[in-house]
């Protein structure tokens, strides 16, 4: 039962305030159950302020990454460090403040769209909001809402669109203000129309961002400086995009395979 559950241990020191957000792995290695490793001597740096695209087959350990990354879980060996700082010893609240992430479900509340978009950081200004707001270009949605940011959402959202659901999600993540964002499968549950308004907020909130993608659709990471191609939980390529497609490998064979007759 979740109630017999123990509590995270949120011990440890604050995680250091610096300009830059580097991250790195180092050899590390995990497994969900013993003796079946979801990852294997993983080693990758994502360098402060870059965006790097994680892309392979469902089961490869992309989303491992991120829990790893996020304290959700505890690795087997190896370090994970932010700015040469071990998360290990790293308090699990000090570093989630300092990240945000944007799911493909969607988690809201049954609440304004104001409260919602304060959840990760309650001291935030009307002008912070309206400034994420704009950014993400939600403005004309949220003033079609009956009473615009007072408008409760229900059910989680149900009384939204999945599209506007997502969108009030990246708002939220600019409101929280993170050194480090993690886009996972952001836009896997909408269509192609409503993919390119969110694609073209990710790309702002992204901007001078360490940011770490995860994702299905390649056509949304072309842009990354960094695409790393994982194949049961270990790194098997590593490029940018041009670079990858001429080497004709993995990804090469990853693009073909949901744009085989388009032009690349």
């Amino acid at each position: 039962m979740i109630l017999d559950e123990a509590s995270e241990d949120m011990s440890g020191e604050d995680l250091e305030e610096n300009n830059g957000a580097s991250v790195t792995f180092q050899n590390v290695n995990f497994s969900y159950q013993p003796g079946h490793p979801v990852l294997r001597d993983f080693s990758l740096t994502v360098p402060s302020g870059k965006k790097v695209a994680l892309v392979g087959a469902t089961g490869s350990g992309k989303t491992t990454v991120v829990n790893l990354l996020m304290r959700f879980y505890d690795f087997d060996s190896g370090e994970i460090r932010i700015d040469g700082q071990n998360i290990a010893q790293v308090a699990r609240d000090s570093l989630r403040k300092d990240v945000a992430i944007v799911l493909q479900d969607t988690v809201l509340f049954t609440d304004t769209i104001r409260n919602n978009l304060k959840y990760a950081n309650e001291d935030a200004t009307q002008e912070q909001m309206e400034k994420a707001v704009e950014v993400s270009r939600c403005r004309e949605m949220i003033a079609m809402l009956p009473q615009g940011y007072d408008t409760v959402l229900t059910d989680s959202g149900a009384n939204i669109s999945q599209g506007q659901r997502q969108l009030l999600a990246i708002v939220r993540a600019f409101v929280a203000d993170p050194r480090i964002l993690i886009l996972d499968e952001a836009t896997s549950n909408v269509d192609t129309r409503t993919e390119k308004a969110i694609q073209g907020a990710m790309q702002r909130i992204m901007q001078n961002r360490t940011s770490i993608v995860i994702a299905h659709r390649l056509s949304t990471i072309r842009d990354a400086d960094m695409i790393v191609v994982m194949d049961q939980g270990r790194i098997v390529e590593c490029g940018d995009h041009k670079t990858l497609l001429e080497k004709k490998g993995k990804y090469y064979q990853l693009y073909m395979t949901q744009y085989a007759g388009f032009a690349i």
